[in-house]
C-alpha cells in the first residue's frame, strides 16, 4: 500500500474510486454505522417495546369501553411499567395524566388507576 491510499474503516481494504470515499462498499458502512449505533438502538427499542407492553395491557383493560377503573395493583401484576411513558397532560383541575401515545391513565386515591383514551382527531 502506497501512503496515499486510503482504507476502508471497517475492514481495512485499500479504497479505490473518489477521494472522500470512506468504505470499501455498502456491506462495510452498514457494518461501521451499525456498530457505532447500536448501544443507541438498543436503548430507544427496549424503551418503545416497554412502551408498546404498557400500551397494550391499557387498551386491554378498557375493553372498548371510553374510560374504567383497574387496580394498580392488577396493572403492575400485568406488567406495566409506571416509569415509561410519551407524555403527560394537565386539566383545569390541575390533575395530571400520564400517556402512552393516545391511551392514559391518572392515579386515583386508595391505589385505582381511571384509564382513559383520547378521541381520534
Amino acid at each position: 500500500m502506497s501512503s496515499g491510499e486510503k482504507v476502508c474503516l471497517e475492514c481495512g481494504k485499500v479504497i479505490y474510486g473518489r477521494s472522500d470515499k470512506r468504505f470499501c462498499d455498502d456491506a462495510c458502512r452498514n457494518a461501521y454505522n451499525n456498530k457505532l449505533n447500536s448501544d443507541q438502538t438498543n436503548l430507544v427499542r427496549n424503551v418503545n417495546n416497554i412502551l408498546r407492553k404498557n400500551r397494550r395491557i391499557l387498551l386491554d383493560a378498557l375493553s372498548g369501553e371510553g374510560m374504567v377503573k383497574i387496580q394498580r395493583e392488577k396493572l403492575k401484576r400485568l406488567g406495566f411499567d409506571f416509569k415509561f411513558h410519551t407524555h403527560t397532560f394537565s386539566n383545569n383541575k390541575g390533575q395530571t395524566y400520564s400517556f402512552i401515545y393516545e391511551t392514559g391513565y391518572l392515579l386515583l386515591e386508595n391505589d385505582w388507576v381511571l384509564i382513559v383514551q383520547k378521541k381520534p382527531l
